[in-house]
């Protein structure tokens, strides 16, 4: 499941940074997670890090997006992918 960011978000900005797939950016009001680029940290920690450090707790699982274990972790495989190629992509031009 990708996680959600609620309205009791307080723009403290310490989530963002936190992420390792740039899925948390700030949108119109508060900030949003892209559900696409959130594996709830799967491949990288033990647990979502933006939840760790969100300090009113307003970071639930997503109900609009449930994935399991096995679907985040070939989420985190494709982004991963794609970074990869970004980097060569790069080095190219």
């Amino acid at each position: 499941m990708a996680l959600l960011i609620t309205d009791e978000c307080i723009n403290c900005d310490v989530c963002e940074p936190e992420c390792p797939n740039q899925a948390i950016y700030l949108g119109k009001e508060i900030y949003e997670i892209d559900p696409q680029r959130c594996t709830e940290c799967v491949g990288h920690f033990d647990e979502p890090q933006c939840v760790q450090v969100c300090p009113v707790a307003c970071i639930p699982l997503n109900p609009d997006f449930i994935e399991s274990r096995e679907t985040l972790w070939q989420k985190y495989q494709r982004l991963q992918a794609e970074s990869a190629a970004a980097v060569v992509q790069a080095r190219v031009l």
